[in-house]
């Protein structure tokens, strides 16, 4: 299979990700790189030496040697580049959150045609027990689904002594604060486990800012939320329950659910640590049966590789990635609707 010609625009953090994984994927071959900050395309090229460097993301895209291009800065300015990508034959792979709200993403997949686009918010549905459970539940063995719940409660650290990242909790930069960086991998999972087929119609929420004795902790004038709440009717009456804080006045607290008609699972998307899926098993006879359906280590490699290299497969199988634009978009507009429930103090449809 010949390897996707591949250009990646950003190399902070996430980017480094993306190439340590493309350069070590026999599926794809690093062409070219690019970045605004020179420190980022200097460290980048020392550590993966792609053919070409570049400073404007344009000029990587614009390089007709170059199929396939990975978005990797900050949400603001990824919808743009996109079209851009789209225009000139190239498939896309977006970091997460896809987008800045459910118009853009409408725009990029209006725009795609027959090419390849995917957000990366798939990324905690590579490792193995994931899989596992996505077959489980769709066995049936859970019966017809009712609660689907996810709970994520991280504490606020020492005060850090090094300047904190502008983007993260900036609302005209990032589109949002924990909902979208963290917020999307969660509806992502939750969905992807149970198979898309959960079709959310209404939301309550509410967020919450900071609080102000962990100010310090984040970049200055940050207006985005570190803490949310959300209730999700979808369609059959399944109700979906996230939450999710960090910088939190309270110690860690993770709780993940499945729970149908016949029975119930607890996991966790978890990341370089060990995991187990429980199972709540009943019979009439005996009520409720707790087994241990799957325990391991899940390695942080395969997660953060999963995305770029199913990107590349998807291209070169003709195949749909494991989380397409549509999909993204469903988890975009249900991140639309809570911050619209949280702003005007009601439930809101799903649009």
């Amino acid at each position: 299979m010949e390897p996707v010609r591949l250009g990646v625009i950003g190399c902070g953090v996430i980017g480094s990700r993306h190439l340590q994984s493309a350069t070590a994927s026999p599926l794809i071959d690093v062409v070219a790189i690019a970045d605004l900050i020179e420190a980022n395309r200097h460290r980048a090229t020392e550590a993966f030496q792609p053919r070409r460097v570049y400073e404007d993301g344009m000029d990587l895209i614009n390089d007709p040697e170059i199929e396939a291009i990975v978005l990797a800065f900050p949400t603001v300015g990824r919808t743009k580049l996109a079209l851009e990508a789209f225009a000139r034959g190239k498939h896309v792979l977006t970091e997460k959150p896809v987008a800045m709200n459910s118009d853009e993403v409408r725009t990029m997949i209006k725009a795609r045609g027959d090419l390849t686009a995917a957000c990366c918010s798939s990324r905690y549905r590579f490792p193995e027990g994931a899989d596992l459970v996505t077959d489980f539940i769709a066995s049936g063995a859970l019966g017809d689904l009712r609660v689907v719940r996810c709970r994520a409660i991280g504490p606020a650290g020492k005060k850090p002594d090094t300047p904190r990242p502008e983007w993260r909790l900036k609302k005209h930069l990032n589109g949002g604060g924990i909902l979208v960086n963290w917020g999307c991998y969660d509806l992502d999972y939750l969905l992807g486990i149970t198979g898309w087929t959960l079709k959310p119609q209404t939301v309550f929420a509410q967020t919450w800012t900071i609080p102000p004795q962990f100010e310090s902790h984040i970049a200055p004038d940050s207006d985005a939320e570190t803490h949310y709440t959300a209730l999700i009717r979808c369609e059959g009456g399944t109700m979906l329950s996230i939450e999710r804080g960090e910088y939190m006045p309270m110690k860690d607290d993770h709780v993940w659910q499945i729970l149908g008609t016949k029975g119930a699972l607890k996991l966790k998307m978890t990341d370089t640590r060990s995991n187990a899926v429980i199972y709540d098993d009943t019979t009439t006879e005996d009520g409720v049966i707790t087994k241990t359906l799957w325990e391991g280590e899940e390695s942080s490699a395969d997660i953060h590789a999963g995305p770029t290299t199913d990107f590349a497969a998807a291209i070169r199988e003709n195949r749909p990635p494991r989380t397409t634009l549509e999909q993204a978009l469903v988890v975009q507009q249900i991140t639309d609707a809570i911050y619209a429930s949280a702003e005007q103090g009601t439930a809101v449809e799903i649009k």
